[in-house]
């Protein structure tokens, strides 16, 4: 969202009369702390029963996905409690106008190349380019379709990369998410950081191998890899469970 302002995005929406709204599946104190800690000039609203998702869909204008699954891999990398009674719902981006015609729309639809919803969003840049085309239509224009191929913010990396970060950001004990939580670092910045952790790793099994005997090394890196790999099934599954916001939820 930060890139909204600093690209100007925000005030440029403003000047063509419209407003910037952020909705977000967490409670309002923590929409409020992260609109101080990410320094936004525009309100964030903490929607945690989806509501508004709902009230979308109910309207045909967006309809979002959201995570029904454990939640216990977010709470592994949050200093605060994880509050999504209903799931936390994966992003979208909608533009409208006062008489309702839908000037943008973009919903994230998980899946393994987005890493379950986790990157790829349009720029900050390219929704206002598509915003700015659907006004020159004007207003007898037909609402604009879904987007299903907008310039992305960040390539995902792969899969398996993604989770050796994960493994790595968890001390190697266990999968742990980079969730945003308020005065820590960027997840780009603690992604980097936790991936350099694998150096340590590895030189302290082939620090194991050289000085101790190797026969319980092996039994020893076995386990650590039958334990890593059941963490890492449940935190799929978890990732799994995404299901589309109607309104009659």
């Amino acid at each position: 969202m930060r890139s909204y302002v600093d690209t100007g995005v925000v005030e440029k929406i403003r000047a063509a009369g419209g407003g910037v709204y952020a909705i977000t599946s967490e409670p309002q104190y923590l929409a409020d702390q992260a609109h101080e800690h990410w320094e936004l000039n525009f309100e964030n609203v903490g929607d945690p029963h989806q509501e508004i998702p709902r009230i979308c869909s109910e309207r045909d204008w967006l309809t979002l996905y959201a995570n029904k699954g454990d939640l216990e891999f977010l709470q592994r990398g949050a200093d605060w409690e994880v509050e999504h009674p209903k799931g936390y719902f994966q992003p979208g981006v909608l533009a409208l106008t006062n008489s309702g015609r839908i000037l943008y729309r973009w919903r994230s639809v998980p899946s393994v190349e987005n890493l379950n919803g986790t990157l790829a969003r349009p720029t900050a840049k390219y929704a206002w380019s598509e915003i700015e085309k659907s006004l020159v239509a004007g207003d007898t224009a037909e609402d604009a379709a879904h987007d299903d191929q907008p310039e992305i913010d960040s390539t995902p990396p792969p899969r398996l990369v993604f989770f050796a970060a994960l493994i790595a950001n968890g001390w190697f004990l266990g999968v742990k998410s980079f969730l945003y939580s308020p005065g820590v670092a960027s997840p780009q910045k603690r992604f980097a950081a936790a991936f350099r952790r694998w150096i340590l790793f590895f030189a302290f099994w082939i620090a194991a191998v050289v000085f101790l005997p190797i026969t319980p090394v092996v039994a020893a890196f076995a386990c650590w890899l039958a334990w890593i790999a059941r963490d890492v099934r449940t935190t799929i599954s978890s990732l799994d469970v995404q299901e589309e916001i109607k309104a009659t939820q």
